[in-house]
């Protein structure tokens, strides 16, 4: 016969709520009893019953994980890290994908909102209104973006973007493409500014082509454009791009990193083992999923929650705001070289339009060809 709460509570010599309260409150349960009452559930093979529980308690010890495309290697780390994370805190983590599309991202959370305690939406491509009004209905945390009002955990690509610039301004570039992402893309305007404006600061141009499709595909049908534009460096959106740009690069005879310098934004698993080994800006996706798995349980256990007219509402309307921002790291490995002495790639072309003196404009790039500005 299966362990029962009474046989829990009865080993570990305490009362039945408290066993109860360990389960479905543990932040309320002092820490050396729950410990003791954990190790005497765990020797008895003692399981709570989730839904009897939620109907107690109104939680479902559910968590929702939304991400843009599963398939992308920068998801999976954080994955695995937020689902380790919520099982310590006995937890579950039900992960939804959206491929990109922002009407699928509201279809999820709706779909969801019911079934778990609150959401991590993560590089989500909704717009700022729509992910505000969805925090009415179900608490949300998000990740790599900043939202005004929403508790949000984002990597500073940033500063990353600003160090590959700089790193490649070193080697003696100074005509440099930064490959968009999607448009919509939080991260994509913080490289762009970021990456402009260090551009800007060593008297280089910097070329936009975008926006792509955050893929290696969408990297490799860039090629010729990067061999148009007399670019000698690029940044890329992500890893991905960067080595499917490799691979178009490599297919037009151009080489990396002789003619062509490349740096990515990830340090995704692909990028050490291509050839050459990926330059990158190392991105701690693991620590932003456990991060925001605190953040969501540290919000809803704090919180009183009702429902009104099918909208979640907390009781005390004192949502957490809390930001957190996780450090990048340049990682220098084979894809990047100092420029060719004669400053030019290849294809003998430079780059068009203004030059290095052109007044500073922080929302936009020195310099565009081949492509819109990513919004």
């Amino acid at each position: 016969m299966p362990a029962t709460i009474r046989d829990v509570a009865k080993a570990s010599g305490v009362h039945i709520s408290t066993v109860s309260r360990t389960f479905s409150a543990p932040h309320l349960v002092n820490p050396e009893t729950r410990g003791r009452v954990l190790a005497c559930a765990e020797e008895l093979g003692y399981r709570p019953n989730r839904a009897a529980r939620a109907l107690i308690t109104g939680r479902t010890h559910n968590v929702g994980l939304i991400v843009a495309d599963i398939a992308n290697p920068f998801f999976p780390p954080l994955i695995k890290a937020a689902e380790r994370q919520a099982r310590l805190r006995d937890y579950h983590v039900f992960v939804a994908d959206t491929n990109e599309d922002p009407t699928a991202e509201e279809d999820l959370v709706h779909a969801l909102a019911k079934q778990v305690d609150g959401i991590l939406l993560c590089s989500p491509r909704m717009s700022n209104s729509l992910i505000e009004q969805l925090s009415r209905e179900v608490p949300l945390v998000v990740i790599n973006r900043q939202v005004p009002g929403l508790p949000c955990v984002v990597m500073d690509v940033g500063q990353g973007a600003r160090s590959a610039v700089e790193h490649l301004l070193g080697l003696g570039h100074r005509t440099i493409a930064l490959l968009g992402g999607p448009r919509g893309s939080w991260t994509n305007r913080e490289m762009r500014r970021a990456a402009s404006a260090a551009a800007r600061a060593g008297g280089a141009d910097l070329a936009v082509l975008g926006p792509n499709p955050p893929t290696g595909i969408g990297g490799s049908a860039l090629a010729e454009q990067v061999r148009r534009s007399g670019a000698s460096a690029v940044l890329a959106y992500n890893d991905l791009m960067a080595i499917g740009l490799i691979e178009g690069l490599d297919a037009l005879g151009v080489r990396v990193p002789q003619d062509v310098s490349v740096v990515g934004i990830d340090d995704i698993a692909l990028s050490r083992l291509t050839r050459p080994k990926l330059t990158t800006v190392a991105t701690p996706t693991a620590a932003a999923g456990r991060t925001a798995v605190d953040m969501l349980l540290q919000q809803d256990a704090g919180t009183s929650r009702v429902m009104r007219a099918g909208r979640y509402a907390a009781a005390d309307d004192r949502r957490t705001t809390a930001q957190v921002m996780l450090q990048t790291e340049l990682v220098i490995r084979d894809s990047t070289a100092p420029v060719l002495r004669s400053g030019r790639n290849p294809s003998g072309a430079g780059l068009a339009g203004p030059g290095p003196h052109r007044p500073a404009d922080p929302d936009h790039p020195v310099v565009t060809t081949g492509g819109s500005v990513a919004s």
